[in-house]
């Protein structure tokens, strides 16, 4: 099997030769640059035989060009950081206006596309990162998007469905440029943060016309549940997706569970979250702190929860971006039958 049938038949629930995988970081060092983020993702790509790539714009792509001021490093290990968004008062949710994905910051996420197409192998498969359009929103103007839609509903809807609008033109031209689907991650889907009825009405809809805009025009689509307590169900059973990622191993619910909820592909089976240790902020993140034997059986007790069926290996989230060298291999050791 090539790789993109390895993925399509892992992704369809028919026979494999291997389980699919794939591992991604932050390349913070390089991101600013569409080409060499395109080079050092290809490279990597070909170094640790993955099978797939989830293409890793830097999070913040999706704010500055609405007005958000970000901090730049250019540094391994030290990604942008977020100022300021230029919602200060509600009237200037009023004042966001769709823009044409084609230029500035999302414009250079269309160049990593188009290089990166150019430098893999041809058989390959590669998605790109999008965000929900509450998530776009709440990067751009922080945690006060939390109180304004239950306070200016009405404001927070306009400028959710801006966003909407500049989502659906980037994925348009992303498929101009041969992807075969999208990583869509939602970081609000959270009970610590949202409740149902608030996600139902501030994140549902524009989710699903976000979705509904490119599922039925590309074959590799997943849909990222970004941290703990995430409404998995509610995800999992509404979205038009055909694969599912989340904190498998830090959140409910676990493998065993999740396939009792779904018959959809699970992109999963690697601890990658920010999580509380003794009550304080950590790290799970066994690519990054393991050893080659324990990312090894950690991989192969994921693979044997589902019988390693409608399964691709992947982390929960981005992993550490100093993992060894022997880390990373270990990876593709791990998913030999």
């Amino acid at each position: 099997m090539n790789k993109a049938q390895r993925v399509e038949a892992a992704i369809k629930g028919e026979a494999v030769d291997r389980i699919p995988f794939s591992v991604w970081y932050h390349l913070s060092g390089v991101d600013q640059d569409p080409v060499s983020l395109a080079e050092a993702t290809a490279e990597l790509t070909k170094k640790y035989d993955y099978d797939f790539v989830k293409m890793m714009p830097f999070g913040l792509y999706g704010v500055q060009d609405l007005g958000a001021k970000v901090k730049i490093f250019s540094k391994q290990g030290e990604p942008p950081l977020w100022e300021r968004g230029p919602v200060q008062k509600v009237e200037n949710y009023l004042a966001l206006t769709p823009i044409p994905a084609i230029q500035g910051t999302y414009g250079k996420q269309l160049e990593f596309t188009e290089l990166l197409r150019k430098q893999l192998p041809g058989d390959v498969p590669y998605i790109q990162t999008i965000f929900s359009p509450l998530t776009t929103l709440h990067k751009l103007v922080g945690d006060r998007v939390l109180e304004d839609l239950k306070t200016a509903p009405e404001a927070v809807r306009y400028a959710l469905a801006v966003i909407t609008e500049i989502t659906i033109d980037f994925i348009n031209e992303n498929i101009k440029r041969g992807v075969s689907g999208f990583f869509f991650a939602t970081q609000d889907a959270r009970r610590e943060l949202i409740s149902l009825e608030n996600f139902r009405s501030f994140g549902v809809p524009y989710d699903l016309q976000v979705l509904e805009s490119y599922v039925n025009r590309t074959w590799f689509n997943v849909v990222h549940l970004h941290g703990m307590g995430v409404y998995f169900d509610e995800i999992a059973q509404r979205y038009p997706n055909n694969v599912l990622n989340w904190h498998d191993r830090n959140t409910p619910p676990t493998l065993e569970e999740a396939r009792k909820i779904s018959g959809k592909a699970f992109l999963a089976g690697i601890a990658a979250a920010d999580t509380l240790v003794d009550g304080k902020p950590g790290r799970d993140d066994i690519v990054q702190d393991g050893t080659p034997a324990s990312i090894i059986k950690h991989i192969r007790e994921a693979i044997a929860a589902v019988d390693g069926k409608k399964l691709l290996i992947g982390p929960g989230c981005c992993v550490g971006q100093f993992a060894s060298e022997k880390n990373l291999a270990a990876v593709r050791r791990a998913v030999e039958l």
